[in-house]
């Protein structure tokens, strides 16, 4: 066969080993080029993917202008080296032939830019077992996926340094977070979260840094910043790609600093705050457009975990389903069979996020609740089509019963947009009153055992005592 750099393989291309036995651990080796000279090991235990790129951040620096900032990354999957070109602007190429996402077993090689990658398979590396656990704190999951970042975890929760939590809406990045601060010794500290995405651009100068009185309209009287309330805990800045660009180097100074200037005031304010900050964007093509400091980012992402999404966390959609049915309080017994295998079937685009939606919806309208929308399961020889799960009437309602909340709103006659509404409406208010009243009105203990960050508690706790 002949190979042509011009050749495109369409979805990716999957190398089967012909005699090479499966493997765990992988040299990448430039071996030609401008970038000559430097190397990584990928391995099972690898905490995430091995990024390779011209960007001082990745993994493994190729120092060369045709070469993206972040061009490929590898990962190790069934005994085999996963490649994926992650958006390059000049492409990957295995063996002379384009590829977007490819399976090598070692002996390959990759070209990017104008350097050259050998990949070699080392036989007999065999890597330290994943702990058997599946979880840390409340950021649950027992794939994989998720054991290979727990021993990373654990160290950078004894440690001070900022951390950049990357991946999907939805992932569990807020979970992380607070799961960092509950786990490090600034845990008796506070813990503060500021969201680019939900504050006005003109107003988030102020919540970051704080203002004096008379600093602007409506600036009745002085406020601290959230820094200062950080002060000697956690600050979270979440979806910091969503940063005004002007904001970004006031920022960086007070990291640099580890001090803050009020709008409106002229004296520095010393603040001791361990940093963590998480986006769904790719930062490193925000810095290559320009809508992103690379100073800013060099300095908050001295660390970086990248939370997988759900579709690649193999096993994780059971756990996480029954652990959801269990704090929503959910019938004893856990989520139906049925359910659980429409669970699996889904792809999940909104990640976790999205299937505790999904199992509150159930639990509170039972037969009401929508049937997934998305990628459904394959019928089975039994039934032939996909599982639905209906939740039975209890044994004494009768049809028309009021004592029963979904017959009586049935019986209202409501459009099914507005009917559902009331419903979640109604079980959101009794959910979180009976677990404020069985925490004694304390917000983190309930917003713990439901399961949210406290920010995402606030806001349910805010939509229902605000609806008429």
């Amino acid at each position: 066969m002949v190979h042509d750099e011009d050749n495109t393989l369409q979805g990716s291309l999957a190398r089967r080993p012909s005699a090479r036995p499966p493997a765990d651990t992988f040299h990448i080796r430039v071996i030609d080029g401008p970038g000559a000279g430097v190397e990584a090991v990928v391995s099972e235990s690898t905490p995430s993917r091995v990024f390779v790129g011209s960007s001082r951040a990745c993994e493994l620096v190729v120092t060369d202008r045709r070469v993206s900032r972040r061009h490929l990354s590898a990962s190790v999957a069934r005994g085999a080296l996963l490649v994926t070109d992650v958006g390059s602007t000049n492409g990957t190429f295995v063996n002379g032939v384009r590829i977007g996402e490819a399976m090598l077993s070692g002996g390959e090689t990759v070209r990017i830019g104008d350097s050259v990658i050998v990949v070699e398979a080392v036989s007999g590396a065999r890597q330290a077992s994943l702990p058997p656990i599946e979880g840390f704190g409340r950021l649950l999951g027992g794939s994989v996926a998720m054991r290979k970042l727990y021993p990373l975890l654990d160290r950078l929760a004894q440690s001070d340094v900022p951390v950049l939590v990357e991946g999907e809406t939805g992932t569990g990045k807020e979970v992380l977070a607070e799961a960092l601060h509950e786990r490090s010794a600034r845990a008796g500290g506070p813990y503060e979260v500021l969201d680019c995405t939900a504050i006005p651009p003109n107003l988030i100068e102020s919540v970051l840094f704080g203002h004096e009185k008379g600093a602007f309209t409506g600036a009745v009287s002085a406020r601290p910043g959230v820094f200062e309330l950080a002060h000697g805990g956690t600050l979270l800045i979440d979806e910091i790609g969503d940063l005004d660009p002007s904001l970004q180097p006031k920022l960086l100074r007070a990291i640099e600093r580890s001090s803050v200037q009020r709008v409106g005031g002229t004296k520095w304010i010393q603040v001791d705050v361990r940093l963590i900050c998480a986006t769904r964007r790719d930062l490193e093509q925000e810095i290559a457009t320009g809508r992103f400091r690379d100073d800013l980012f060099y300095r908050m992402a001295v660390a970086r975990v990248e939370l997988p999404p759900l579709r690649a966390r193999a096993g994780d959609i059971a756990l996480l389903a029954r652990a959801f049915w269990e704090r929503l309080g959910g019938p004893a017994g856990g989520p139906p069979e049925e359910l659980l295998r429409e669970l699996e079937g889904a792809d999940w685009p909104g990640n976790v996020r999205e299937l505790y939606n999904v199992v509150a919806q159930r639990l509170a309208l039972g037969d009401l609740a929508p049937t997934s929308t998305r990628k459904p399961p394959a019928p089975t020889a039994e039934s032939g089509t996909s599982y639905r799960y209906t939740r039975p009437p209890p044994a004494d309602a009768k049809a028309g019963d009021d004592a029963d909340p979904i017959e009586a709103l049935l019986a209202r006659d409501m459009p099914y947009t507005k009917a559902r509404e009331v419903l979640v409406a109604e079980f959101t208010k009794r959910y979180l009153e009976r677990l404020l009243k069985r925490h004694g009105g304390n917000i983190s203990r309930a917003a713990q055992e439901a399961g949210v960050a406290r920010r995402h508690f606030y806001t349910l706790l805010e939509r229902t005592t605000s609806e008429p």
